[in-house]
């Protein structure tokens, strides 16, 4: 018998205008066999979501209440795309959602999980955004406005996000070491470290105060899907 396997994804930016990603999610959902046991989404699933009252994106919905009908439990994080995903959605999919960072343990193997936004503290203009658009009293004010006034906004944000890409450095957008040691640290050395944000997959072997740990990046599905497999075997990256 296969031993059960986690997967992990990050970054799917599922969007009306990429109808191919989001048919190759969809299938990537409907073909999961029942060896998977839980499905972690850790951080932008969508491109922009305005708020859970949207009638967006209700195939992906069904495929996600569709695995969870087959016992397949779906775990979803936060991305700084689509940090409005709220309780509706929850229902909807009955997905769980995650604090970033959340630590968990699989097969004694201890793994912290996170969308990887909040590592890039060496831009800093963007982490003063994100302070402004999670503060509770924008988020309500702004879930208040019509929904063609929030696809608007959303679409200004995006067109700002890509101008604002333009002027910064790869590594002012990059996970700044110092502050992944730092949460590692914090997490008592996790095994594993895996997040996303940063569209730059690729496997970190770090020793830090005696301790071997990985921190796994894991890759956008902008051009190609690729998922992480976890079971009694290891880990293992995957394209689609």
């Amino acid at each position: 018998m296969l031993p059960n396997q986690t997967i992990f994804v990050s970054d799917i930016h599922l969007c009306e205008s990429r109808p191919s990603i989001t048919d190759a999610f969809v299938n990537f959902l409907n073909k999961m066999t029942s060896q998977v046991d839980t499905l972690f989404i850790l951080g932008d699933l969508f491109e922009y979501w305005i708020g859970d009252d949207s009638s967006y994106h209700e195939n992906v919905i069904s495929a996600l209440k569709r695995l969870v009908d087959r016992h397949i439990k779906v775990f979803l994080m936060h991305g700084n795309r689509d940090f409005l995903i709220g309780s509706t959605f929850e229902k909807k999919t009955g997905a769980i959602l995650l604090k970033d960072p959340t630590l968990i343990k699989i097969y004694d193997r201890k793994i912290l999980l996170s969308h990887g936004d909040s590592l890039c503290t060496d831009d800093t203009e963007y982490q003063s955004f994100k302070k402004k658009v999670r503060d509770e009293s924008w988020k309500n004010e702004f879930l208040k406005k019509p929904l063609p006034e929030r696809i608007l906004i959303a679409n200004e944000f995006r067109k700002q996000s890509e101008l604002n890409k333009k002027n910064k450095s790869e590594e002012i957008m990059d996970a700044n070491p110092d502050e992944v040691n730092r949460i590692l640290i914090q997490f008592n050395y996790p095994d594993f470290f895996i997040h996303g944000h940063t569209h730059r997959p690729y496997h970190h072997s770090i020793n830090l105060d005696g301790h071997q740990m990985q921190r796994v990046v894991l890759g956008d599905w902008y051009e190609q899907g690729s998922y992480l497999t976890l079971d009694l075997h290891g880990i293992k990256t995957h394209q689609i």
